[in-house]
């Protein structure tokens, strides 16, 4: 395989066996992904309602890594949280919490001044809540690029492309990894036994730089 396909590969690798071990994590991210694919639908056609959708699918997502992903010493991969965090190319936990605190104090920005030199000053609630979807995309896409450009500086442009590329394709990669997890969780498995059997690509994704 290319460069570029070995580390699209690592990123997802590590991404799977470290942060979605959880299969109420899992499952999940299986409906955030729906989501985000009627997002993608959405964006051109109607940007402040994508903003809306947007946002719901992330939040379905970090609830399960917030609330549900276990956290202490991960036996499977023999490896800290803290190695963990130290590793994450993308948004890890902390990173995650700046950028929910952001989201979730842009609707009482907005509220309070209420055009943000953007809009015109809304008629009724259903015109706020479009403004605040139009923020929110912004939000979301400005937080994507500030990432890429922080890997740009800190690693190179390889990575930052290669780790947009992964985010972009996700809700796709998500639902065909993980369309069994609800089966599973109905089961009573609450944890994927399945990673420490995994191995994409065996030493080759070990291989893969990793950054702090």
């Amino acid at each position: 395989m290319s460069p570029l396909s070995d580390m699209l590969r690592s990123l997802r690798w590590d991404d799977y066996r470290y942060y979605h071990r959880s299969r109420v994590n899992q499952t999940l991210h299986l409906i955030s992904a729906f989501i985000f694919l009627g997002c993608y639908a959405l964006l051109f056609k109607d940007p402040a309602m994508a903003g809306l959708v947007g946002w719901l699918a992330m939040l379905t997502r970090q609830t399960g890594h917030f609330f549900f992903e276990p956290n202490g010493y991960d036996n499977v991969n023999k490896v800290s949280n803290e190695y963990k965090e130290a590793v994450k190319v993308g948004y890890n936990q902390t990173r995650k919490i700046v950028l929910l605190i952001i989201w979730g104090l842009a609707p009482f920005a907005l509220y309070v001044f209420p055009a943000f030199g953007m809009f015109d000053p809304p008629v009724g609630r259903l015109d706020f809540i479009r403004q605040v979807g139009t923020v929110w995309l912004v939000i979301g896409i400005g937080g994507g690029l500030f990432r890429m450009i922080q890997l740009f500086v800190t690693r190179d442009g390889q990575t930052g492309l290669v780790w947009v590329f992964k985010v972009l394709t996700d809700p796709l990669h998500n639902v065909a990894l993980y369309y069994k997890s609800p089966l599973a969780l109905l089961r009573g498995e609450l944890i994927d036994t399945s990673i420490a059997a995994a191995g994409w690509g065996g030493d080759e994704a070990e291989k893969a730089p990793h950054l702090t």
